[in-house]
């Protein structure tokens, strides 16, 4: 038999000790899954508070009410745009409406011109009012009067902020326009449109393209010309540019009442070349051309230039001016006169008309006037 061994009170089981190392290393992730969550819960508020105040700008959502003009220019750049929005207070975060605008493809939307924006447009609507069918461009009407030069003409569209004189030079000198009464004048000058211009008054958006400026008048040349443009030929007599070379010496010439007479001088002295004059018409007017706008001199009579026609005889090179429609009827329909002269009364102020050289030095002494 074995031996029985006396019973013994068991030991009671030892748990293992946990060492402070690891409890401190379960105490760290605690605290880091805490901040964690913290720091997610502060970013998602941060977040949220800031896509709010983007949403604001974005939307136009709380914005204090202000108006501004922003003008675009033919050659600005999107950026620059962008940065007239700021100016002006109509946006506040720039880096956004850049990122709307790539998303949106604004930059192709956006046209030249002068718009009246605020701050209750939002960026959708801030493109859509800087496009060309937008009710915010800004318009102006402006009458050219008749006799300008294109010079002239420039200078007050520039003035009036349409465009600038330098795009209209580049238009009309390099732009072909497809009209084919233009057909026979070539690219280069911008003087090529002197004379068809037609004065009138015209409702342009401010910032307008330059191309379309130009258009706008050449229509309405063609339009108030009607069936008068049938009539040019190969065969006929005076070509149109002839014609209206012829009228805007006559509105240069003018005192507002002589137009047919004006025209009969100028026509004598062009198909007469027996007579005293030559074939010289001698138009002052040419001369003003010539130097800039001054009162013509002896001196000036001396410039050689094709249009000079004190020295050359017949037809200057072009128009010396944007005539209207009164100076174009005289053109095509002159009155029949046998005057080859004519001095401008300094009283009246109205021209008083002579056949002869004589007749004509007479009144140029009585008025003390010079020829």
């Amino acid at each position: 038999m074995s031996e029985q061994r006396p019973n013994t009170p068991q030991e009671p089981q030892r748990r293992p000790r946990v060492s402070r190392n690891r409890r401190k290393t379960h105490r760290s992730k605690a605290a880091a899954a805490l901040l964690y969550v913290l720091f997610i819960v502060g970013m998602s508020a941060v977040l949220a508070t800031v896509g709010w105040i983007w949403a604001n700008d974005l939307l136009a959502l709380n914005k204090e009410y202000t108006s501004a003009i922003v003008k675009v220019d033919n050659d600005e750049r999107f950026s620059d745009v962008v940065d007239d929005l700021k100016k002006n207070g109509l946006i506040e975060y720039k880096f956004l409406f850049h990122l709307y605008g790539l998303f949106s493809n604004a930059d192709d939307k956006i046209t030249p011109g002068t718009y009246e924006l605020n701050t209750d447009m939002d960026y959708r609507a801030l493109v859509t009012n800087m496009s060309s069918s937008s009710s915010t461009r800004q318009t102006i009407d402006i009458t050219i009067p008749e006799g300008y030069t294109i010079d002239q003409l420039f200078q007050l569209l520039e003035e009036k902020g349409v465009t600038t004189a330098e795009q209209l030079q580049d238009m009309s000198a390099n732009w072909d326009y497809k009209f084919t009464w233009l057909k026979g004048l070539p690219l280069g000058n911008y003087h090529r449109l002197e004379g068809y211009l037609f004065p009138d008054t015209y409702t342009f958006y401010l910032g307008e393209d330059p191309k379309y400026v130009l258009n706008k008048m050449l229509v309405n040349f063609e339009t108030k010309m009607g069936d008068n443009l049938d009539q040019f030929n190969e065969e006929s007599k005076y070509s149109l540019h002839d014609i209206i070379t012829i009228a805007s010496m006559i509105e240069k010439e003018t005192d507002g009442k002589d137009y047919g007479t004006i025209a009969s001088v100028i026509y004598n002295r062009l198909e007469n070349t027996g007579a005293e004059t030559q074939g010289y018409l001698q138009i002052d007017a040419t001369l003003v051309y010539l130097n800039g706008g001054k009162v013509p001199t002896e001196a000036d009579k001396a410039i050689d230039s094709p249009y000079n026609t004190y020295l050359y005889k017949g037809l200057p090179a072009g128009p010396i001016s944007n005539p209207g429609m009164k100076a174009i009827t005289a053109a095509l329909k002159p009155e029949n006169t046998s005057y080859y002269y004519y001095v401008l009364n300094p009283d009246t102020k109205q021209h008083e008309f002579t056949r002869t050289y004589a007749q004509h030095q007479t009144l140029v002494e009585k008025y003390g006037v010079t020829q």
